[in-house]
């Protein structure tokens, strides 16, 4: 009889699956008890590097076209769905719902990576445009990416919960590091394989699991992070993003363009016309 060959869990920094700096593991267990991986422990150097992967990362993701953007993450949602049984399962050994119910989960974060994609070249035309104003200039203003966003998964939903905040994030041109569910990091973590085999260039999403207290407030204090979209609306992260005028926002509704606009700027530019 051969011994099951269990799954090594590594976060996912700079297109990279590592393992935690510290060595620190977390056990991870399914809704009966038994034992089913273990998940690493993310360090504040791994939060640094992650946000220094992430900074690196951000002028190509960026200044990409916003079409190819979109061909990258219909790309992911091929590459997720294909992934669908997998992750259901994953999903389901929680104990959070059925396998029927989990399906349905990892289906809606498909839809969700499909809607984002076909944001990304409509954002210009819908957010932006000429402004008419009372002065020999023209006035432009253009949707820009905020730039690093750190991410804070909620536990419940595992994967969704994660999945539609971070490519809303993506769309647009932002580049992400995300700190997956606490309770249920495993289906955050099999993300960083579907990552690896789409066409999402390193670095533009990072994935670190550990506990939420040890990570979150030095990615909230972090002087690199631009914003920080929080499920729990944490008062504490909130202060500390206001000590460094880091953006601070809940994900809100999903499948919305309000969801996208959270980690975008409006630059406005004047030129002056005549004579």
């Amino acid at each position: 009889m051969r011994l099951e060959v269990k799954k090594t869990y590594k976060l996912l920094i700079g297109g990279a699956s590592v393992r935690s700096e510290s060595g620190r593991v977390a056990a991870v267990a399914d809704a009966a008890g038994h034992h089913l991986a273990n998940a690493p422990l993310a360090s504040r150097k791994d939060g640094r590097d992650a946000v220094r992967a992430a900074r690196a990362a951000l002028d190509g993701w960026r200044g990409r076209t916003a079409y190819n953007r979109g061909q990258i993450l219909y790309r992911l949602a091929e590459v997720l769905e294909a992934r669908t049984e997998e992750l259901a399962g994953v999903v389901a050994s929680s104990g959070a719902g059925t396998t029927a119910e989990a399906r349905r989960e990892v289906a809606a974060c498909v839809d969700a990576v499909v809607y984002y994609a076909g944001w990304t070249d409509k954002l210009a035309s819908v957010l932006g445009g000429v402004n008419q104003v009372a002065q020999p200039y023209f006035a432009f203003s253009v949707p820009e990416p905020v730039g690093v966003v750190a991410l804070l998964a909620p536990d419940t939903p595992q994967l969704a919960g994660l999945v539609d905040p971070l490519c809303a994030a993506l769309a647009g041109g932002n580049v992400v590091v995300a700190l997956v569910s606490e309770a249920h990091p495993l289906a955050g973590l099999d993300l960083a394989e579907v990552l690896e085999t789409s066409d999402v260039p390193a670095g533009v999403v990072n994935l670190l699991a550990g506990h939420r207290a040890d990570v979150a407030p030095h990615l909230a204090s972090h002087g690199d992070v631009d914003a920080v979209v929080d499920a729990l609306g944490d008062a504490d992260l909130e202060r500390r993003c206001a000590e460094n005028v880091t953006r601070f926002r809940r994900p809100g509704p999903a499948l919305t363009l309000a969801a996208v606009e959270r980690t975008l700027e409006i630059k406005t530019a004047w030129h002056p016309v005549g004579s």
